[in-house]
């Protein structure tokens, strides 16, 4: 059994403490890694060296910080087919998703390389003779930054690729239950020369413990996390003792509205991408549809049809499976319970609605349940499971406002082929992200950012770049000897 340490300052350490976090395949209930289980003292030494490099990485000109950015996407390129297998047997992806997992990772960095040019500042004209004010672009220092458990690598990606192009430092944390495509990253960072010591540095152990250290300590300049409502409430709380900068992108109950003049054709292949996409373990899945009473019945039908069509398997000893396994047995259970509690209330199970019997693994069938209401805990809560609850509208207004009723505002979607009717959604729907007439997945020149409780700033594109950046005016006065 494989047994990761920490880095730290450029070298692989020990933990301060003495526990192990073991790592379990969800596909079979195997064991496959043990990773320490670290402490506020090691989060201590990993900021602390992050901190000491600071200065000279942000001196470092700005095109050497791209090569090497650029470096560790073509290193991972090198790589693939062992991240692939990782990720798969970590998490549970289909094969599909697993390598587009990656792809995307290899992509992020080297698209986040080429900011390297193009972080500028400006100069503003003064009120005042003889001043110039001058307005600068700078690294905002020391990054915390906490990975979730369903998307390892492009998370990432996300949050190493962006720090380290604009001169920033970082302390990494993976999820507890997915380290292992962190480690095998790591071991890149590890072999390039020239990144100096102190700029990356990886820890792992728990979100309650370790995460709490590193948004709470003076010496982190921004944290950026990934997860759940309940743990990024946690992060502010923790990073308000410093006043410390966070960047939350949190839980999302996108919801998915099919009109009357929807192509049926386009929005079934979208929501069941959409929906299934990680085993609906996803912040961007739809969570909720909300078609057209003339729609429903073909709608519903069709989406049965395609659920059904669906492979369930262990990805890693079958390519061909379209649905693995949720990432835990506390998963399984929970999106069990709110299905049997949505039946309890009234729903209707069209497909699904039971576990899969695949291996000893944590598999749920893909479900559709019909005959809920607005009100109900399976529409209003993120399921995080292969589960779509189907409800129906009468007028566009009110599926507007039951699109909107929600705390979340991550992602949505709308199918119409009126595009008057699309352009109402775009402009009165309450979320960071709409999709039109295609499934919820976002690109890495846009900006993926939420709204109300799913979120504080974004990531990706040149908006999510700009969160690591902090802005200096300088007030340049200057002598003017001319008569």
């Amino acid at each position: 059994m494989i047994e990761h340490k920490l880095y730290i300052n450029g070298e692989y350490v020990e933990s301060n403490g003495n526990d192990w976090i073991e790592i379990e395949n969800p596909a079979t209930g195997e064991i496959i890694s043990k990773t320490p289980k670290g402490t506020e003292d090691d989060v201590n030494k990993a900021v602390e060296a992050a901190r000491q490099a600071q200065q000279g990485w942000e001196l470092t000109p700005n095109i050497e910080r791209g090569k090497i950015v650029r470096r560790l996407g073509d290193e991972i390129e090198a790589k693939r087919d062992t991240f692939i297998d990782l990720l798969q047997e970590e998490q549970g992806k289909d094969y599909e998703l697993a390598s587009g997992e990656i792809d995307l990772a290899i992509d992020y960095f080297r698209y986040m390389s080429e900011w390297a040019r193009r972080i500028e500042g400006e100069i503003v004209p003064s009120d005042r003779a003889n001043e110039n004010i001058f307005v600068y672009k700078k690294p905002i220092g020391v990054i915390g930054g906490i990975v979730p458990w369903n998307f390892p690598m492009f998370i990432l990606a996300r949050k190493v690729a962006t720090a380290l192009v604009t001169g920033c430092t970082i302390v990494l944390k993976p999820s507890q239950q997915t380290p292992n495509t962190a480690a095998e990253f790591t071991k890149i960072v590890d072999s390039m020369d020239d990144i100096p010591k102190g700029v990356y540095n990886y820890i792992t152990g728990t979100g309650s413990e370790l995460g709490n250290a590193i948004a709470s300590h003076k010496d982190v300049d921004m944290v950026t996390m990934t997860g759940s409502i309940p743990a990024g409430t946690k992060v502010m709380e923790a990073a308000a003792q410093n006043i410390t900068k966070v960047n939350l992108e949190l839980g999302g109950k996108a919801p998915a509205i099919v009109t009357e003049n929807a192509d049926l054709d386009i929005a079934t292949e979208s929501i069941v991408t959409s929906r299934l996409a990680n085993n609906g373990q996803a912040c961007t899945n739809a969570e909720r549809v909300y078609v057209h009473e003339s729609k429903k019945e073909e709608l519903v039908q069709r989406l049965k049809e395609a659920f059904e069509s669906k492979k369930i398997g262990n990805p890693r000893k079958d390519k061909d499976a379209d649905v693995g396994p949720l990432v835990s047995k506390d998963r399984l259970e929970e999106v069990e319970e709110m299905v049997k509690t949505a039946v309890d209330n009234g729903a209707t199970v069209v497909t699904g609605g039971e576990r899969a019997d695949v291996d000893s693994g944590y598999f749920y069938k893909p479900t559709i349940l019909t005959d809920v209401t607005h009100d109900m805990e399976i529409v209003t809560e993120e399921i995080f499971g292969p589960v779509i609850p189907i409800t129906t509208f009468q007028t566009l207004d009110e599926a507007i406002e039951k699109g909107n009723d929600t705390e979340y505002g991550l992602t949505s979607s709308v199918y119409t082929d009126d595009m008057n009717e699309a352009m109402r959604v775009v402009n009165e729907l309450r979320f960071g992200e709409t999709f039109v007439n295609r499934e919820n997945f976002e690109a890495v020149q846009g900006y993926h950012a939420g709204m109300r409780k799913s979120g504080l700033g974004g990531a990706d594109g040149k908006h999510g770049m700009e969160d690591f950046l902090v802005t200096q005016v300088v007030y340049m006065q200057y002598k003017n000897d001319k008569k």
